[in-house]
């Protein structure tokens, strides 16, 4: 019993001169160590073996933090994947805006064209758009948004920031149909603007000419003639840019030569045109009724 209660009074860590000697022992010890592992490559081997056998000590004690950086990339990349993805959508719909701002800007300019035309013609004009396009090669109409509530007329011309498109042939309350130039059935009395030659101008009816074929022979007529439209027939107001002479063709011995001209028009490149009226004073009001209309407003096909 004395022996027990002896070992239970004893302390755990007992102190004295013992221990204090054994603590200067052991940093001396040390501190050889580390001279020694300066100076030399010896205790290579054993650091590398220490190294080896605490390896699993150290994975073990970094295994918690590993966990949460793998939990923090696997968070980081689904919010990743989530971004692309919205991105991704983001930048298809910029690219349908992009387009879509491209086409609007292609209408832009070709409405500053048509008003720029409009501005510099003596006649009263209305935008009109082209909101349909005649199928048929062998007919070259189109329809636009503009009717007789409009004060569009049969007869009435059409013309572009270019030149003469064509002619109204059908009238509607709301729309009207129009033949273009190069209809085979279409026919325009033209002006050789350098030299002042009157004849009539005939759509080839392939959607790209026009004929010219009733030219004397001894017509002086050269390709990159301009022609422009005449007034002799009442239909079109005189001076509109028509056509360019691009080829002239005549058979030995005829009395007639043909020539083939190329419109100023670009046909079918645009969704306006303009409606022509002879006189300014005929312009429809803004609620689209003209309060007088003129006489040429009237006048049959």
């Amino acid at each position: 019993m004395d022996t027990l209660s002896a070992s239970h009074n004893d302390p755990l860590f007992p102190r004295g001169p013992g221990q204090t000697l054994n603590a200067i022992v052991l940093v001396i010890t040390c501190i050889a160590l580390m001279i020694a592992d300066a100076r030399s490559e010896r205790l290579d081997a054993v650091r590398r073996g220490i190294s080896w056998v605490a390896m699993p000590v150290v994975w073990t004690a970094t295994l918690p933090q590993r966990l949460a950086d793998l939990g923090d990339y696997l968070e980081w990349r689904d919010h990743l994947l989530e971004e692309n993805t919205r991105l991704r959508g983001e930048h298809f719909e910029l690219r349908a805006q992009l387009q879509k701002y491209a086409a609007i800007r292609a209408e832009n300019r070709r409405l500053r064209e048509l008003l720029s035309s409009a501005r510099r013609l003596d006649e009263g004009v209305l935008v009109a758009d082209v909101v349909a396009i005649n199928q048929d090669p062998y007919r070259h109409q189109i329809t636009i948004n503009k009717g007789s509530d409009d004060g569009v007329y049969r007869g009435q011309a059409l013309v572009d920031a270019f030149g003469v498109v064509g002619q109204v042939v059908t009238v509607n309350p709301h729309s009207a149909v129009a033949l273009m130039i190069t209809d085979p059935d279409h026919g325009i009395p033209v002006e050789l603007n350098r030299t002042g030659l009157q004849t009539m101008a005939q759509g080839r009816g392939d959607g790209q000419a026009l004929r010219l074929p009733f030219l004397p022979g001894n017509a002086d007529v050269k390709p990159g003639d301009l022609l422009v439209s005449s007034s002799l027939a009442g239909r079109f107001p005189a001076g509109y840019s028509v056509a360019v002479v691009q080829e002239i063709k005549q058979n030995p011995g005829d009395q007639f030569k043909e020539a083939i001209a190329f419109p100023t028009a670009h046909l079918n490149q645009g969704r306006q045109v303009l409606l022509v009226w002879g006189d300014r004073s005929t312009i429809p009001p803004p609620d689209g009724i003209p309060e007088e209309p003129a006489p040429a407003q009237a006048q049959p096909a």
